[in-house]
């Protein structure tokens, strides 16, 4: 909960490495308010949608990504969280962010073991790109 997001700020910044999908222009910036300390420049980070973004100059979704390499999506959007949380569906949006940091962990380790990830194109066509996570 709220409470506990200083507390998980200072627990970003111990971290050896934090690994996420977009964790850094997101994540970060929501935890930001909570910190004195820039966490971007205070925390190691493997954003994996920047790294893809740089190897082959555009952006891809996890959806895509996950898809292609796990043969599983994710439950939900952010636009459907947005709505959740007008709602006032709380648990419903912890268990959608709890199964996307999943999703994630399970696409870096595909990548880390197999030196690759496969995503859909723009046209739903499978493609791979290198990693070296």
């Amino acid at each position: 909960d709220e409470a506990a997001a200083p507390a998980l700020a200072d627990e970003l910044r111990a971290a050896d490495l934090v690994i996420g999908f977009n964790h850094v222009g997101f994540d970060l910036a929501v935890l930001q308010p909570y910190t004195m300390w820039d966490l971007p420049s205070q925390t190691v980070n493997l954003d994996l949608l920047v790294d893809l973004e740089n190897r082959l100059g555009h952006r891809l979704k996890l959806e895509s990504i996950a898809t292609a390499s796990l043969g599983v999506g994710k439950t939900a959007d952010g636009l459907e969280a947005i709505k959740w949380w007008r709602e006032g569906r709380i648990m419903e949006i912890a268990k959608y962010c709890a199964y996307d940091v999943k999703v994630t962990k399970a696409v870096h380790e595909f990548g880390r073991t197999h030196g690759h990830v496969k995503y859909l194109d723009r046209f739903s066509r499978p493609q791979e790109v290198a990693v070296d996570w």
